[in-house]
């Protein structure tokens, strides 16, 4: 009798960033995890790119498809578009005029977009993509970038008092508040940081990815940090896992 082979989980790792690929006719959202990137969604174009209403609903509709996600937390953005094209910069212009707060600096709601050459369009170019050096390095660079900015949120409510704002390095303390969030919105704004060598070296995996999910299902933004880039310098002087609310008003969209 034949054993029956059981089908390998393929390791998806945690989310890192978004990739959309720009093509003539429509758009592919793909979600960029540590170890894979796996297909989100697929947007067409109700028309043609010189009419420029239908332009304008096209790039709203991409915008409304990463506002879910962004508001999980995954900031970092790569806006990719085959050579020879500028669907990709005609997209970032609409960005930059009709959602600035997604742009600016000091925009608590502030995501990080980079642009890239080559086609996203089917997972074997996307495969191809994702190999290149050019590609590793915008990962790199914007996703520093958004775990710089989320720092700076947290430094600038560390010592603040009297404004609700929570601040706690312990696994214990922080799975208490997280799984009894249901209860405490009124804490506003939730964020857990933990760095990736973190999560490499600890001896309660199963524990903190039970964490991570429950985070997420009760709206808590997650990000998991390089610990070599500065941000991550920082989050292992906490011990390597920080949460952090802060009120509502001041949060992310």
């Amino acid at each position: 009798m034949s054993k029956v082979k059981r089908k390998r989980r393929i390791k998806r790792g945690y989310p890192v960033a978004l990739l959309v690929g720009f093509e003539d006719d429509h758009a592919v959202l793909w979600q960029v995890f540590s170890h894979v990137v796996k297909l989100s969604l697929r947007l067409e174009l109700d028309g043609k790119r010189t009419d420029e209403r239908v332009l304008y609903n096209f790039h709203e509709s991409v915008v409304d498809a990463l506002k879910p996600v962004l508001k999980e937390g995954i900031r970092s953005i790569v806006v990719a578009a085959p050579v020879r094209t500028t669907y990709a910069a005609d997209f970032l212009v609409h960005v930059r005029k009709h959602h600035r707060y997604l742009i600016q600096s000091k925009s608590p709601n502030r995501a990080n977009f980079a642009e890239l050459v080559g086609s996203a369009d089917n997972p074997i170019k996307v495969a191809e993509l994702v190999k290149t050096k050019e590609f590793t390095k915008l990962i790199a660079e914007t996703t520093s970038e958004e775990a710089d900015h989320i720092i700076n949120v947290l430094e600038k409510h560390l010592y603040s008092t009297g404004d609700n704002t929570v601040v706690l390095y312990s696994l214990k303390e922080i799975e208490d508040i997280v799984y009894d969030r249901g209860k405490r919105n009124e804490l506003g704004t939730a964020h857990l940081l933990l760095t990736d060598q973190y999560l490499a070296d600890s001896k309660s995996k199963n524990r903190i990815h039970r964490l991570l999910q429950i985070s997420k299902n009760k709206k808590v933004k997650t990000r998991i940090v390089n610990a070599e880039t500065p941000a991550g310098n920082r989050i292992s002087q906490f011990g390597g896992i920080v949460f952090f609310t802060i009120p509502a008003k001041q949060g992310f969209d």
